[in-house]
């Protein structure tokens, strides 16, 4: 988190994680059409749209005195491209962590995951987290539910987290989840982030 007192801005920087194809990039074009900001995102893509590095984009909001602005990454999920993942995650102020919800999935979650906790070690339990179970919609298959993957994390252990369902590809719940990862950074923050733009 940065201060610019010159410009009376606070700097967050948040990243979107998660396995490939789990649908990050999809959950961060619908933030940003939420807010009309479209054409403020950018992304490297390969010549088949996967993410190359990662997708990043500015939202900043504005207070009576201060405004907010957001640094918005997505990590790419390609085993590839690994490599460039720590570079994303320096300096992070607080991570959404999209996780594929069908059940065949939970594999992959977890592999990213403990990438995650590999990265951070135990100050990860301190980071503000919010786990986006993605593809809700999907019928195919048995969906991961919220204590499986609760069960699987540690979850007392982390101080502030937070478990929510996503459709990404039509929005739901993707608004929700930037509202929370705002609220566990700045709990004593009321943000009316439909307005204030």
């Amino acid at each position: 988190m940065l201060y610019d007192l010159r410009n009376k801005t606070i700097q967050i920087k948040i990243v979107y994680y998660g396995p490939a194809m789990s649908g990050k990039t999809t959950t961060l074009k619908h933030l940003f059409k939420y807010f009309g900001k479209e054409n403020m995102l950018e992304s490297i893509d390969n010549t088949v749209g996967r993410t190359l590095f990662f997708d990043f984009g500015v939202l900043q909001f504005k207070g009576n005195e201060w405004g907010l602005k957001f640094l918005l990454y997505t990590a790419t999920g390609q085993d590839f491209y690994a490599s460039t993942r720590p570079a994303t995650l320096n300096g992070v102020d607080g991570i959404i962590f999209v996780a594929d919800s069908q059940i065949e999935y939970l594999e992959h979650n977890m592999r990213s995951w403990n990438e995650l906790r590999a990265l951070f070690g135990n100050e990860m339990y301190n980071l503000p987290i919010v786990v986006s179970l993605n593809k809700y919609d999907l019928e195919n298959g048995k969906k991961l539910d919220k204590k499986l993957f609760t069960d699987s994390i540690d979850f007392q252990k982390f101080k502030r987290i937070s478990v929510k369902t996503t459709i990404a590809i039509n929005g739901e719940g993707v608004l929700e989840s930037f509202k929370q990862i705002i609220g566990f950074i700045f709990p004593q923050l009321t943000l009316n982030v439909s307005l204030n733009t």
